[in-house]
């Protein structure tokens, strides 16, 4: 029986994420994940691709979403109150164009200083509307693409038992940032196949398999790059048919509703892998 046996949010894109006993799932995705967004002097995007050093710091968001603290380590935390009526601000996506709310200098000077680059906290506004692409349409505040991120214990569990053949360390879940991990599936990427998928009170559509890329190189407690795995043994398996390496699966909320870890997954359709 397939179960959630872990689910995580990220309030700030790129920084790190907070585990969950239970969520609400919203439409675009589990509430206050991905809302926030660091960015810099020209409101391009921050990634772990190019600023590791984001995994250090440990956002914390009120349950009503108006108070963030950031915390890193050795450094003071900053406590902001959540602005939604500032001016909007351009930023940039992975070169697509959307809207933030800057969310002022004390937020801004403490980001810049723990990475050492001049950067701003921007939030997705309110009237913020973004179609995300896939088999499943939906939308998803600033996540790289769909709203939910959904990842198996069983492909976990595989790709560390191939780490092991090459010697090299297992990888933590965190690794791959997935919003929700599923335990039960006996076999390794099942996640490809489900199309849609009840938990709790909500339910998903499957949009896309997830292509992996410099991030889960980077080890989420040191903030640093550690080395080609897992995307070296993952290159030599998980070659997606479209280009990249696929891991886990990206999917659309098509029933907003709760969710909670030990619920119950039922799959309604499935289809043929695309990876």
């Amino acid at each position: 029986m397939a179960r959630v046996v872990e689910l995580a949010y990220y309030p700030v894109k790129g920084c790190a994420g907070s585990a969950l006993r239970e969520a609400v799932l919203t439409p675009a995705g589990l509430a206050h994940d991905r809302s926030f967004m660091v960015v810099g002097e020209r409101g391009v995007y921050r990634t772990q691709r190019r600023d590791p050093r984001l995994a250090l710091i440990v956002p914390a968001i009120s349950t009503d979403g108006l108070r963030l603290t950031l915390n890193a380590p050795r450094h003071e935390p900053v406590a902001i109150d959540v602005d939604t009526t500032r001016p909007r601000r351009d930023v940039d996506l992975f070169g697509a164009a959307f809207l933030g709310i800057d969310q002022g200098d004390d937020a801004a000077d403490w980001l810049s200083t723990v990475l050492a680059a001049p950067s701003r906290l921007v939030r997705v506004p309110p009237e913020h509307h973004r179609v995300t692409d896939g088999r499943t349409p939906g939308t998803s505040g600033y996540a790289d693409s769909c709203a939910v991120h959904l990842l198996s214990r069983s492909s976990l569990d595989l790709l560390n038992a191939k780490l092991a053949e090459r010697g090299a360390a297992p990888m933590p879940t965190d690794r791959f940032r997935p919003n929700i991990v599923v335990g039960g599936w006996d076999e390794p990427h099942t996640e490809d196949r489900a199309r849609r998928i009840t938990v709790g009170t909500a339910e998903l559509g499957y949009a896309k398999p997830a292509i992996r890329c410099a991030v889960t190189v980077v080890d989420q407690l040191t903030g640093e790059r550690d080395g080609p795995e897992p995307l070296r043994s993952l290159a030599g398996y998980r070659r997606a048919r479209e280009g990249g390496v696929a891991f886990g699966a990206k999917f659309a909320v098509v029933r907003p509703g709760t969710l909670s870890v030990g619920d119950e997954l039922t799959v309604g359709t499935w289809g043929e892998t695309e990876v």
